[in-house]
């Protein structure tokens, strides 16, 4: 499996070994050990497993988790195309408001790791984009929380030429800046020490 380090700190895309043959294709998303082995740490004990379908052109978030309780993300597409972004949500992060993104379909099979505090989008490419999610902790509804995929402050990569099909929250959520002045985003000392590190370990 390759690991490569994202923009935002803490995230990470990983790329699994694919092994095909006449029959069709094994491969293994989530690995352990390498990642272990690469980062020098463990993922996470792994709480739920969530997964969402989605016509062309539906975007899901920004959202991320009240923390505490906090929440770490492990995504994978099972199918379709999708268009995957990572924001750093913490405030005091070094990276905050830096956002990366990856496409995760199915040649590459890449994944990506969010670590607590980090907002997550996704657009479907494709009709029927299947993302599989792997969570640290159980999902729960009122810890939930949305910045705007629209925010133009931010600037994410959203496709121009889709018809984006949001959710009523995700159209009326708050930009960055106002989510951080309401006081709802997650603190990046709080989230780092939530993953089991320290703010120092910046690149850990």
């Amino acid at each position: 499996m390759r690991i490569r380090e994202l923009k935002v700190e803490g995230a990470y895309e990983l790329t699994p070994e694919v092994f095909g043959d006449e029959r069709g294709y094994f491969l293994s998303p989530y690995q352990e050990e390498p990642f272990l082995r690469e980062i020098g740490r463990p993922l996470f004990p792994v709480a739920q497993a969530s997964y969402s379908r989605s016509r062309r052109g539906v975007v899901r978030g920004v959202h991320f988790t009240a923390t505490p309780p906090g929440m770490a993300k492990y995504a994978y597409c099972a199918g379709g195309v999708a268009l995957d972004v990572v924001l750093d949500t913490r405030v005091g992060s070094p990276t905050y408001g830096v956002w990366d993104s990856v496409v995760l379909d199915q040649r590459d099979f890449r994944s990506v790791y969010l670590p607590v505090g980090v907002g997550h989008l996704f657009v479907a490419l494709e009709d029927d984009t299947a993302v599989s999610y792997l969570l640290s902790t159980g999902y729960v509804a009122e810890n939930e929380l949305a910045v705007s995929p629209l925010d133009p402050d931010l600037g994410l990569p959203l496709p121009r030429d889709l018809d984006l099909i949001l959710s009523e929250r995700d159209r009326r959520a708050p930009t960055l800046a106002e989510a951080e002045r309401a006081g709802i985003l997650p603190d990046y000392a709080v989230s780092r020490s939530l993953d089991g590190l320290r703010p120092a370990e910046h690149g850990t």
